[in-house]
């Protein structure tokens, strides 16, 4: 086995995981015993020769609809399972997350289990005792850490779970989704921890489906799908990659090198602007327009303009924080649809959505079209956003016998600049009134 770079926390390299599937617990029993001929299994390939390496430090978030290999690779890499060929190489001592209540013996109690996990993952009982107050007050169950596990809510698990995980310093922290389950104060106690964790020089990797939270930890984004890994990336591009996935739109790059821009990028394309008269012929007077947006679908419609208006209908990508601005979109349809859905979304540089609405949420369009039929939307808002740049994204979406359908999506078409001159705590302002007596 190779030495690791001294910079590499996690490496992973051309890991397969094969699983035996039988009909029947007696094909198993036949099979191990050589009873008949050939297999008594189906096979199901997990793992496809995924390769990753992760460096110190790094919060790294895997991404992946359900059967993606999401787990089992951190699995794999926690050594739970042992996989089926490839070699997972791991520098620094690993805490782990993963099922809940993995670990746990349903006869102990609170405090046993904690010593229990402690050991595990490879502390001494003096080690352990010099954390306990601080796992007790993290996870925050009361007297219920004096009971057997087994009376335990999923709450409590995760909570006792993650507040061991978590408090007993590890140099790598791994976590499967686990932390859907606390409420939503356990939750941001967590990704307060993630912060603190980071600004510490620890390593993360987090499995979630919440792509908010995987949008703002994590420092870079692996795609997995059918146990293939479809590629990683800033958290941005992976996300919207992954969204094709969801939709069954996605096409793999024509090669190795073709990647969407990157945060930075798309920051000083912002901060810039591009020229968009130069682009596929479209003429967007005074806006800043994406040179190598991500658009898909299957084209049944078409959006064939798209621009933003401030409150006196000039066109511009620039917006006065607390005005009334427009957004507008072209669509031609190029096949009789039943009921389009017209949306926007604004996003900020690093992905994470923050606002958007469509025709069918505000009630304004439920009408069938015709093939050959143009329609302009216009969606008008105030702009409370604090000051900073943000990317638009536009789709005409809709649902053919229950199945959703993505007509045309442009995603990060355009860029979008508020300017203010006060700008509170958050995404948004409440425009508050204050009154001091």
């Amino acid at each position: 086995m190779e030495v690791m770079e001294n910079d590499i926390a996690i490496k992973v390299t051309d890991l397969e995981k094969v699983y035996k599937l039988y009909d029947k617990p007696s094909d198993r029993l036949k099979e191990a015993l050589h009873i008949g001929r050939g297999k008594h299994h189906t096979e199901h390939r997990a793992l496809k020769g995924v390769n990753m390496t992760i460096r110190q430090g790094e919060c790294v978030g895997i991404i992946g609809t359900n059967g993606s290999g999401k787990s089992t690779i951190l699995k794999i890499i926690t050594g739970v399972l042992s996989p089926t060929a490839g070699e997972v190489e791991v520098n620094g001592r690993i805490s782990a997350l993963l099922e809940l209540g993995a670990g746990f013996n349903m006869e102990y109690n609170g405090i046993e289990n904690i010593y229990l996990n402690g050991t595990m993952i490879g502390f001494s009982k003096k080690e352990i005792d010099q954390k306990l107050d601080e796992i007790l007050a993290f996870a925050d169950i009361g007297d219920y850490v004096y009971q057997p596990a087994k009376t335990y809510s999923s709450g409590m698990f995760v909570r006792l779970a993650f507040a061991v995980a978590i408090n007993i310093d590890p140099e790598i922290l791994i976590v499967d989704e686990a932390l859907s389950v606390g409420d939503v104060f356990f939750q941001a106690k967590c990704y307060h921890k993630f912060e603190e964790f980071k600004e510490m020089g620890k390593t993360i990797v987090f499995v979630s489906h919440d792509l908010s939270s995987i949008s703002k930890y994590c420092d870079r984004v692996v795609l997995l799908n059918q146990g293939v890994k479809l590629g990683e990336g800033a958290p941005k591009q992976m996300i919207d990659t992954y969204k094709q996935v969801l939709v069954g739109q996605y096409t793999p790059p024509e090669s190795e090198g073709e990647r969407l821009l990157d945060d930075e990028q798309l920051r000083a394309m912002a901060a810039k602007g591009v020229d968009g008269s130069k682009l596929d012929g479209r003429q967007q007077d005074g806006t800043a327009e994406n040179p190598d947006l991500l658009e898909y679908g299957s084209k049944k419609a078409q959006i064939t303009e798209y621009y933003i208006t401030d409150e006196k209908g000039t066109r511009t990508a620039t917006i006065l924080k607390g005005g009334t601005f427009s957004i507008h979109m072209r669509v031609e349809m190029m096949e009789r649809i039943a009921a389009p859905i017209f949306a926007f979304t604004i996003k900020n540089v690093r992905g994470t959505e923050i606002t958007g609405t469509n025709t069918m949420f505000e009630k304004a369009f439920l009408d069938s079209v015709e093939a050959g039929d143009t329609k302009e939307i216009t969606f008008t808002q105030e702009m409370n956003l604090q000051g900073g740049d943000y990317l638009l994204s536009l789709g005409v979406t809709g649902y053919e016998e229950d199945d959703f359908t993505v007509y045309h999506r442009l995603y990060d078409v355009l860029s979008v600049t508020v300017i203010s001159d006060k700008d509170t705590v958050g995404f948004y302002d409440m425009n508050s009134t204050v009154t001091v007596k």
